[in-house]
């Protein structure tokens, strides 16, 4: 599917393309990138979705005094956030949270293919003790199949934390995962870099950029 044909439904929100962004994520999707500058400049998109993210989280107006004494009209945050990183590759994004977020509570999913059913299984899940009252950023690199966030926003719902409560930020997705997650969760939001034109017969992202936790981590597949 190519992505110029592609329209992505309202709830998802790609970053603009700027010279910046797509000149990072040509560094990141080049097989030749060193780790060091792989994990520089993920850090660094990661950073900007991570912002993008709580663009989508409710505010209310708030008058302040400024040091001149002149008022004036601002907003606050309305409820509190909590990331949850599907483990492992999302757990490179929370230092990106943390470096905007002060203190923020981060919660983990361990989501792994079952051998035998070859459905994402749940293996672990642990989260503070109010996430239902909570904003919740679901971060995850990729969104290929689907199977992994879909699974991870169910666990989510059964916590008790309301779908429009939710944004999954991730830096490549693709038509066929998004139509797939928002087939079953269609209130929740999606943030996202760039979309790819699709998968190929083995669920890879393609153009995409290779198994980004193992590029991150240094690690082998």
């Amino acid at each position: 599917m190519s992505t110029s044909l592609y329209v992505a439904p309202a709830q998802v929100t790609i970053l603009p393309s700027t010279p910046q962004l797509k000149a990072m994520m040509s560094i990141i999707r080049d097989k030749n990138t060193s780790r060091a500058d792989f994990v520089f400049y993920s850090d660094r998109i990661i950073r900007l979705l991570i912002e993008e993210g709580l663009n989508h989280l409710p505010v209310v107006e708030k008058a302040i005094l400024t040091p001149t004494g002149m008022e004036y009209q601002g907003v606050e945050f309305q409820g509190r956030i909590c990331g949850v990183s599907i483990m492992r590759a999302g757990e490179s994004m929370e230092q990106g949270l943390r470096d905007v977020c002060r203190s923020v509570r981060i919660g983990k999913i361990l989501i792994q293919r079952d051998e035998e059913t070859a459905l994402p299984k749940l293996y672990y899940a642990k989260f503070p003790p109010d996430i239902a009252t909570r904003f919740c950023l679901l971060l995850d690199p990729a969104l290929a199949t689907g199977g992994s966030a879909i699974k991870a926003i169910d666990v989510l719902l059964e916590y008790g934390v309301p779908p429009e409560r939710i944004v999954f930020v991730n830096l490549l997705c693709c038509p066929e995962g998004i139509t797939a997650l928002l087939e079953k969760h269609p209130r929740i939001k999606i943030v996202t870099a760039e979309i790819d034109e699709g998968l190929n017969e083995k669920k890879f992202i393609m153009p995409g950029l290779g198994d980004f936790g193992c590029r991150y981590y240094g690690t082998n597949h």
